[in-house]
């Protein structure tokens, strides 16, 4: 959000905080039925905040489609789901034309993508065709059936989930779409003690959810983390960052150039600049601080950067690389 006027410091301090403790009021909802995985919820409150899409990955079982609908059940919005499978065609995601015989004329069906929180789940066991139907959803925020073109609502958020690529049956997800996602998670297994408390709610019964967001708060929370400030030595990491994915040498990290086909994207350093604007909201903080960049940028970069032949076979993957990236730009 452009700022055009001095913002109050007292202001906005006042305003972080009650749109903060809202967000605290839902992932106390959300932990009566998900266990652990706060890293997962926060990440969630994330997109949610800054108006991103997100992409959960991890083998089955993990609790990815349980934690993405308890809290679509915590905010009080529309909220849909598919399971993508691989007979599942675009029409069945955007919609399509109806012919009445009647009238004689067509009328368009909404598919399920029309809604708040949108579900996607295994989402890379469709083909590309179908995955690549959400892309101008996604993007431009509105879908075109026939001729006719239509507004999504607002707001409007993809999560999807997806299993390992290695895994039989699955498809890579495209590179254009992957870079629409403002985050990616990797999700792993939960503790002993996590899946020991797992165990008891699942035989004591999970209990139903109470919506204690609106799309109200949503909206008010994307304003209030607009406004939070932002330094210009902090525009100057991320870009730093950033640019370090591009160029390693830059950074001293020559040996990791010939790893890296591409970098990152210029919609990497608008994605970090927003995710970290509603990290340092979600901590109750009116400003952002380089651990907020340096919290949410593996989230944010290990989907943008493409390895080269030479990384598959030394072994090396994305986050290994980003790690390194995160230890050698100097913080300001």
């Amino acid at each position: 959000m452009t700022q055009t006027q001095p913002v109050d410091p007292n202001q906005l301090k006042t305003e972080v905080e009650q749109s903060s403790s809202a967000f605290a009021a839902l992932r106390a909802e959300v932990a009566r039925v998900v266990v652990g995985q706060t890293m997962m919820v926060e990440r969630l409150l994330i997109g949610l905040i800054a108006g991103g899409h997100i992409l959960l990955e991890g083998v089955p079982g993990l609790a990815k489609t349980t934690t993405v609908k308890a809290v679509a059940d915590a905010v009080q919005t529309g909220f849909k789901r598919i399971s993508f499978t691989p007979d599942l065609l675009p029409a069945d995601v955007i919609g399509t034309q109806i012919y009445n015989p009647k009238s004689g004329e067509f009328a368009v069906k909404q598919g399920p993508i029309f809604t708040n929180i949108l579900l996607a789940d295994e989402i890379n066991r469709a083909p590309a065709k179908v995955q690549s139907a959400l892309l101008e959803a996604m993007q431009e925020r509105q879908v075109t059936i026939g001729t006719n073109r239509f507004e999504l609502p607002e707001p409007f958020l993809v999560l999807a989930t997806q299993n390992p690529i290695e895994q039989e049956g699955t498809y890579p997800l495209p590179e254009a779409q992957v870079d629409r996602f403002m985050l990616k998670l990797e999700i792993g297994y939960p503790t002993r003690d996590e899946e020991k408390e797992i165990l008891r709610r699942s035989m004591a019964g999970f209990p139903e959810l109470t919506s204690v967001i609106t799309p109200q708060h949503l909206t008010y929370a994307k304003y209030v983390a607009g406004r939070i400030r932002f330094d210009d030595k902090l525009i100057d990491y991320i870009l730093d960052l950033v640019m370090a994915t591009r160029d390693p040498a830059s950074v001293g990290l020559a040996d990791l150039t010939p790893l890296l086909q591409y970098g990152a994207s210029p919609r990497a350093t608008i994605n970090l600049q927003k995710a970290a604007r509603a990290h340092a909201l979600l901590a109750g903080r009116s400003y952002v601080t380089s651990g907020d960049i340096k919290a949410i940028a593996p989230d944010v970069l290990r989907h943008r950067v493409v390895l080269s032949y030479e990384a598959e076979a030394e072994e090396v993957d994305a986050n290994q690389i980003i790690s390194r990236i995160l230890s050698s730009v100097p913080v300001p």
